[in-house]
């Protein structure tokens, strides 16, 4: 019933943020008499703050449709690979001519997307990043609202095998990177590939702020998991899509819960940023109000989980444990990291992230004891928070480096 109360409201917000946008307009434009009157500035920042804070944010496209490449700008061209029903592979093609074509072939790298309330569009800047010097594609999941009943469930076992089938369909020669969430399904897909001494494993793999030992330096989003009964998160956070979906009655973690979980984790922060955002529009300070904007744009859009999914999450990383203690299963059978043996692993943390603490990352280093030292790598990015590390100056000039280095090392 939530989840249509807020349909509700939502339908009941639209036509007042579209009259707030349109007053603002109204305040700023010069062509309107009421951009010229006493305290226009003011007033348009209001109505625009209303309307930011009220209106729906659709998904955001990467808009990535160039890169430079040894000096030279080069067009981009998004490209599905393949689609899956809960997934689609996005490559970033790039348009080479024919002086660029004849130069050495960049690494393929596959960027595993978080499957955990944004879209993988959160990653553009790390996408953008690597495209300069690698062949990059992504996993783009779908908003399981999208996605008809009919299809049937995902759960965290069908992440790990989509994981390795994009994995099979990319080899050889293939770079693995994972974000946050998926570090955990990676480690499996590619633990289970090892066990089955499948031809087709990546040369490397590199695990960026993710829970793969949440019992370590715990935060309060690990502390929530603990806390919380398994039978409240099934009553208090999963609920049926609405009719005016194509997944109408698909179970789902709906964004807008989630998206509130988002906020009152910093809900300080949150509001000096809008206070500073509507100052920025009243003294006409226009390069930090369009960062905000940005920000926003891309922080507000969510997308729903399908519930299988997320209460496995919940039990098998938060709850359980099942990862470090070594009892996960996947498919029937067991996750034995120990059993990788020619994939070079690389970890990065944060030093100030608040999302995956202090060495639940590093944690994969002891459970991939079977890969030589020489091939074992760990950064802690200094003065970088969870988002710091795949995004941002410090992501360009600090970590996106050793990740490179990382890479042609053991190409």
């Amino acid at each position: 019933m939530l989840y249509q109360l807020h349909e509700m409201q939502r339908s009941f917000l639209t036509p007042v943020m579209q009259w707030a946008d349109m007053s603002s307009k109204l305040f700023t434009n010069p062509v309107s008499p009421l951009a010229h009157t006493p305290f226009s500035q003011r007033i348009a920042a209001g109505y625009e703050l209303m309307y930011r804070l009220g209106k729906n944010y659709e998904k955001p496209k990467f808009n990535i449709d160039s890169t430079e490449v040894a000096g030279e700008k080069v067009g981009i061209t998004e490209e599905v690979t393949l689609t899956k029903p809960f997934c689609r592979l996005i490559h970033f093609k790039k348009d080479f001519n024919e002086k660029q074509a004849s130069a050495p072939a960049q690494r393929k790298v596959l960027l595993v997307a978080p499957l955990s309330g944004h879209h993988s569009t959160l990653l553009r800047d790390t996408v953008r990043g690597l495209l300069i010097e690698h062949d990059v594609y992504i996993t783009d999941w779908t908003d399981a609202r999208m996605v008809p009943a009919s299809v049937g469930p995902f759960h965290l076992d069908d992440y790990v095998f989509y994981v390795q089938e994009f994995i099979r369909l990319l080899a050889p020669d293939l770079h693995v990177i994972s974000v946050c969430q998926p570090t955990v399904p990676v480690m499996a897909a590619i633990s289970l590939m090892a066990s089955d001494n499948d031809p087709k494993l990546p040369k490397t793999m590199t695990m960026m702020g993710g829970p793969i030992d949440p019992r370590k330096s715990p935060t309060k989003v690990n502390d929530l998991a603990a806390e919380k009964k398994f039978s409240w998160f099934e009553n208090t956070v999963i609920y049926s899509v609405p009719p005016s979906y194509p997944g109408y009655g698909r179970k789902v973690y709906p964004g807008f819960l989630q998206h509130a979980g988002f906020i009152a984790m910093n809900p300080g922060r949150h509001a000096q940023s809008h206070r500073e955002f509507y100052m920025h529009l009243v003294t006409g300070d226009c390069e930090p109000a369009e960062g905000h904007r940005q920000f926003y744009n891309e922080y507000n859009a969510v997308l729903d989980m399908p519930a299988e999914y997320y209460l496995d999450t919940i039990k098998t990383v938060f709850k359980e444990f099942r990862l470090p203690k070594g009892i996960w299963e996947v498919g029937g059978k067991l996750v034995r990291p120990q059993d990788i043996k020619t994939v070079a692993l690389f970890t990065v943390e944060g030093e100030l992230d608040d999302i995956s603490g202090a060495g639940q990352t590093q944690a994969a280093h002891d459970l991939c004891s079977g890969i030589p030292a020489d091939m074992q790598q760990d950064f802690v990015a200094p003065q970088c928070g969870h988002y710091g590390i795949f995004s941002g100056r410090r992501w360009r000039e600090v970590v996106l480096p050793k990740i490179s280095e990382f890479i042609v090392k053991h190409s």
